[in-house]
């Protein structure tokens, strides 16, 4: 009797308090959760290879790829990430067993992808985790050349538009640089740019043809980071402030 009025209480307890989670189940929502925020790092708008998606998420810590699908993330559903994290959890209360399990996850990547959406839990697929080569060197922006190249006008001149495409021209450019020039007042500003990863400063190099003055230079870092509009042409003709 005296047994089961020990017990009472605990009864009670748990009754109140509904099923208690497994340890096992504590460590896959663990598990999942290094999924769901690796999920988070892979989201965004600008167009990606599946071959980019599995390189940035296999550098994620905590994560393995093992399986890719899909051929970039705007063609059709996008690109399916299949990867396996490690999620732990205690049980026991006087001498508490840490508990470690591997789990893989499902996570897509497209436009309409939901922003630290759940990853769906799926099967491991055999094999080692996916390695992959590392992304080509960006080719190097020409500084030097792009201001030997680039006019000079007298003040009180003209500037050429015409002019300054055909220098550009000149350099023989990498096709991966991407240029653009616009007129604006008098002036002519000119990007140099190589495609940023999207997490990382993009670079870059801005130029202006004034009359009187023909300028080169990189925007400082911090304008350089994505959304922040320093790798513009617009930011040649009107520079944005110096950050403090």
């Amino acid at each position: 009797m005296r047994r089961l009025l020990l017990l009472a209480p605990l009864l009670l307890f748990t009754a109140g308090c509904g099923v208690v989670q497994s340890a096992e189940d504590e460590a896959t929502d663990d598990a999942r959760e290094v999924a769901r925020k690796a999920g988070e790092r892979l989201y965004g708008q600008r167009p990606r290879t599946a071959e980019e998606v599995g390189r940035s998420a296999s550098g994620i810590d905590g994560v393995e790829v093992l399986r890719v699908t899909g051929t970039s993330t705007h063609d059709g559903d996008g690109v399916d990430v299949v990867v396996r994290t490690s999620g732990t959890a205690h049980k026991g209360w006087l001498a508490p067993e840490e508990v470690v399990v591997r789990r893989c996850f499902k996570v897509q990547v497209s436009p309409e992808s939901e922003w630290s959406a759940d990853p769906r839990g799926v099967d491991c697929p055999d094999g080692p985790a996916m390695t992959f080569a590392p992304p080509p060197e960006p080719p190097r922006l020409p500084y030097e050349e792009l201001r030997a190249k680039l006019p000079r006008v007298a003040e009180g001149g003209q500037v050429d538009e015409a002019e300054v495409r055909r220098a550009l021209a000149a350099l023989a450019l990498d096709p991966a640089i991407r240029t653009e020039v616009k007129a604006d007042g008098g002036r002519v500003g000119v990007l140099l740019s190589v495609r940023g990863n999207g997490f990382d400063p993009q670079d870059c190099l801005l130029a202006r043809v004034d009359p009187g003055a023909t300028e080169v230079w990189v925007p400082p870092r911090i304008h350089r980071m994505p959304g922040e509009g320093g790798c513009a042409v617009g930011n040649a003709l009107t520079p944005k402030p110096s950050p403090h």
